[in-house]
């Protein structure tokens, strides 16, 4: 059994994204995986862009991963303290998703990467599918 209360890795990311139903995985630049449900991405590794860098040396970031989530609500959760490993840049103003460093994934542990994973993928999946795959969760906790 995985120790949920460890720290987050990227191979947690991957391993996670994966044991979500109907899950299939795309390569975008750069191989960069994309992890789609249904065809819509609910995850993916960026590859180094202007809007995400090192405010003191101005080097882009090359670990960035992007995952959706469910509303501005909880995109604003996510990043308004300013101790979160999660972040934001202008150009993803207005658009529903959260990133982080994967050199910052340590911060979090691997129960609370479970819950932005699984939160991303509800956020694309159809309804049908998240209704399915919350009944099948419900009856694990009974």
């Amino acid at each position: 059994m995985v120790d949920q209360s460890r720290p987050a890795q990227v191979d947690d990311v991957h391993e996670l994204a994966l044991a979500m139903p109907h899950v299939t995985v795309e390569n975008g630049t750069g191989d960069n995986p994309i992890y789609q449900v249904g065809g819509k991405s609910f995850i993916f590794f960026r590859n180094p862009r202007p809007d995400a860098y090192d405010p003191e040396t101005g080097e882009r970031y090359a670990d960035v991963i992007v995952f959706w989530v469910g509303s501005d609500a909880d995109k604003q959760a996510l990043v308004q303290d300013e101790e979160s490993p999660f972040f934001t840049t202008p150009h993803f103003n207005g658009h529903p998703s959260v990133l982080i460093r994967a050199g910052r994934l340590g911060e979090i542990s691997r129960a609370e990467l479970a819950e932005v994973v699984q939160d991303a993928w509800l956020a694309r999946a159809s309804a049908r599918r998240a209704s399915d795959w919350l009944a099948r969760r419900a009856g694990q906790d009974d």
